[in-house]
């Protein structure tokens, strides 16, 4: 590691992000630690969808413990893999079915939060379609065709799905903005795209379409997307979704439900091979999976589908290729590397400039042991924070030693979030009992 210089800009996001407990936007690479089986297997994932085939897994593991991270590293190889990657975390307001717009709410987020190589911190897919239309513009050149024609033959494919019609109208849209300079007509095909006309009379006024992206075609437009980014000239589409606790946490039963069916959907579309170029990961917290009352093991059709490996738990190992991925503990020892590289980080690569010496990051992780157990290396998020916060007083007092601070380090153990259960507007039938507690 000690030849890599780290850019301040890098440094300081890293640092940043990690400090206030998130996962940092870029540089994930000169601090990623451990895990190598897992992302050998989300990578012959990664390399199914760009063949044509289709992706699902649930990435399991406990608050803190790096999921969120773990995505970002997937998502970034993704990218590197010429896919199209869309995410966002679920919310009281965002979810995968609903009848309040809340699906259509996530549909739009997932849409800013598109990401290429060449963009890869979100808002790409204006430059998806501007693509898309200079494909399209040079075949039409090279074949001697009009260009509507070539869209047309291009987008033939979509008509057949659900939506798909207006879809490819939309797009031809943008294409006679493009050419009439009608920067309106332009964003207007955007807006639509994007998931973000509430009602259909606009849409039918400003674009000429029936229909709009919304909460009852939430999935239907991820698989157009999917289609349309192949037809861009992209690997497909990688759809990212964390904080799955939120579909948990919704106190009513009738939604619950109807969102663990949709996801029994996907699940079998992708299981079966009805999907093709497209991949789903889906983060979550143990209770999300395996509680019987409120969890997906709630539903049997999909206790059925993601059940562990009998075979592998009997023989004491981990089904890579099984829906549901549980994301190993890192070992003592990949911490103290992540500390190396942390430090490495906070000195932008300069070997010279290190704060503290290894001893220090043996008498750190060993203070850690002592105070919180192995939930250190369980849940490390709030280790890496107090090890920041230690160089940021080391760094700010050249006079303090770091024998001196590391024995008041304070170390909070991972809590999970406290926030209640989500109640749902949406279906408030005869069930609000169901689930009444004092």
């Amino acid at each position: 590691m000690s030849g890599i210089r780290i850019r301040l800009k890098e440094r300081d996001a890293i640092i940043q992000s990690l400090k206030s407990g998130v996962t940092p936007k870029i540089g994930i690479q000169h601090i990623q630690v451990g895990r190598g089986n897992e992302i050998k297997a989300l990578y012959k994932d990664i390399e199914r969808i760009a063949d044509g085939g289709s992706g699902f897994r649930l990435i399991i593991g406990e608050y803190g413990s790096g999921k969120t991270f773990f995505l970002s590293v997937v998502r970034s190889i993704a990218l590197e893999k010429k896919l199209v990657t869309i995410n966002a975390d679920l919310s009281p307001d965002r979810r995968i079915h609903a009848t309040g717009g809340q699906a259509r709410n996530l549909y739009s987020e997932l849409m800013k939060n598109l990401s290429t190589r060449n963009k890869p911190d979100g808002n790409a897919l204006l430059s998806v379609v501007e693509r898309f239309i200079t494909e399209a513009r040079k075949e039409a050149e090279s074949t001697n065709t009009l260009v509507p024609a070539v869209i047309q033959q291009k987008l033939a494919a979509l008509s057949d799905m659900v939506g798909g019609y207006d879809f490819a109208k939309v797009i031809e849209c943008y294409w006679q903005g493009h050419e009439q300079d009608n920067e309106t007509l332009k964003w207007n095909a955007i807006r639509w795209l994007r998931g973000e006309y509430t009602t259909k009379t606009d849409a039918r006024n400003d674009l000429g379409v029936r229909t709009i992206i919304s909460d009852a075609s939430f999935y239907d437009s991820l698989k157009l997307m999917s289609l349309f980014v192949r037809q861009a000239g992209y690997a497909g589409l990688l759809v990212n979704l964390d904080e799955m606790v939120n579909l948990y946490k919704l106190s009513n039963t009738q939604a619950r439900i109807a969102n663990y069916e949709q996801i029994l959907r996907i699940l079998n579309d992708c299981l079966q091979g009805t999907a093709e170029h497209i991949g789903f990961l889906l983060g979550g917290t143990p209770e999300f999976l395996f509680d019987p009352r409120k969890g997906l093991y709630s539903y049997e059709a999909l206790q059925s589908r993601l059940a562990e490996n009998s075979f592998a738990q009997r023989a004491g190992v981990i089904d890579y290729s099984s829906p549901s991925l549980h994301l190993a503990s890192l070992t003592p020892e990949e911490l103290y590397i992540l500390l190396k590289n942390l430090r490495h980080v906070y000195s932008s690569g300069d070997v010279d400039s290190y704060l503290v010496p290894d001893d220090a990051l043996t008498a750190f992780l060993s203070h850690c042991s002592n105070t919180i157990g192995d939930a250190y290396f369980r849940t490390p998020r709030n280790t890496i924070k107090a090890f920041l916060d230690m160089l940021a007083v080391l760094e700010q007092n050249p006079s303090i030693q770091w024998s001196q601070l590391i024995a008041s380090v304070a170390i909070a153990e991972e809590r999970p979030s406290d926030m209640d259960d989500i109640i749902s507007t949406e279906d408030i039938s005869g069930d609000e009992l169901a689930d009444f507690r004092l």
